[in-house]
């Protein structure tokens, strides 16, 4: 069953909630609901959105320093920093922690304990955060390369990946072994953690806004080319020594997002003309869900049986379909 709507205002975030509902994040303040609820959830524009990590709700950072949990029964405000814009927020489902980035400060909170609150401050403004699988460790990126940091430890030296240039979106693999980042000059970079290796991840035509692993840590799906790309993260080395593959080429345009289930291959895609597409990886099947000519997607999500996939663009045109296959 697939839906249509169209709204008033940039969508910041195609998600689906714990139950599989699927929600979208706006930058008029609201989240709105598959069932048809609609929530105001900040005075001004929601900048980021994510799944709450144990229970129901969206978890929702915004323009006016507030950090909400919105169901479709309302808003409840999880966090406060007044006078700064919450732009980037993480979550973990093994710890039920969230932490979200407001300035230089990286704030950590339980999501089961209101009295649990840790700080980390930065030389530069956090742009991306992300937890480890487990949910212990997690990364900032900011400017010169990324930041680790043991989620609940109050007083500690982070451990620091250097790299010039602007890191602005950060991801663990599944297994812990590497921590890849998108970078404003359009390319990534990577880390072993074991040893620190760098890993160039280059010739990228666009900034990539998006990066999704799948098929249960194989491969990494990244947004900021004609097609997706993947690169293959099996073994010791990871990508290490390796080439990328390009799926769903199409000259012309650029894939602005993309999604993934971890334990599915399955992958989607949104692009600069409006396009939607799903991919099964294993089986070479590609399907269109959204035709082109419309405004460039800015959310998109893949449900985590990869069976629905979610997407918005920056027009307010909002849909969901079934993968069909």
């Amino acid at each position: 069953m697939s839906l249509r709507a169209a709204y008033d205002a940039y969508v910041t975030a195609a998600l689906f909630d714990a139950s599989g509902q699927g929600a979208f994040a706006l930058g008029d303040g609201t989240v709105r609901f598959e069932s048809g609820a609609v929530v105001e959830a900040h005075d001004g524009a929601i900048l980021c959105a994510v799944q709450h990590p144990k229970g129901a709700g969206i978890l929702t950072g915004g323009d006016d320093g507030r950090l909400m949990l919105t169901t479709p029964q309302g808003s409840t405000m999880m966090a406060q920093v007044p006078g700064r814009w919450i732009e980037c927020i993480t979550t973990s489902p093994a710890t039920g922690l969230f932490a979200f980035g407001a300035g230089k400060d990286l704030h950590v909170r339980d999501a089961s304990d209101a009295t649990f609150s840790r700080t980390f401050t930065h030389e530069r403004s956090v742009a991306g955060v992300s937890f480890e699988a487990k949910g212990r460790r997690l990364a900032v990126a900011t400017y010169g390369g990324a930041v680790l940091w043991y989620a609940r430890i109050a007083d500690q030296k982070p451990v620091r990946f250097n790299w010039a240039g602007s890191h602005i979106v950060c991801e663990f693999s599944p297994d812990g072994k590497f921590l890849i980042s998108s970078m404003q000059e359009s390319q990534l970079h990577g880390w072993r953690l074991s040893d620190a290796k760098d890993m160039r991840m280059g010739g990228y035509p666009s900034k990539i806004k998006s990066l999704a692993f799948l098929a249960d840590g194989a491969y990494l799906a990244t947004a900021g080319a004609p097609g997706v790309v993947l690169w293959p993260f099996g073994g010791a080395n990871g990508p290490m020594g390796k080439a990328a593959t390009e799926i769903g080429f199409e000259d012309g345009t650029l894939v602005v997002r993309v999604a993934a289930a971890p334990n599915q291959a399955v992958v989607a895609a949104g692009l600069d003309n409006g396009r939607v597409w799903v991919c099964h990886v294993a089986r070479e099947r590609t399907e269109t869900l959204r035709d082109p000519g419309q405004a460039p997607i800015s959310g998109l999500a893949l449900s985590g049986d990869a069976k629905r996939v979610a997407w918005g663009d920056e027009s307010g045109a909002v849909g969901i379909d079934d993968v069909p296959f």
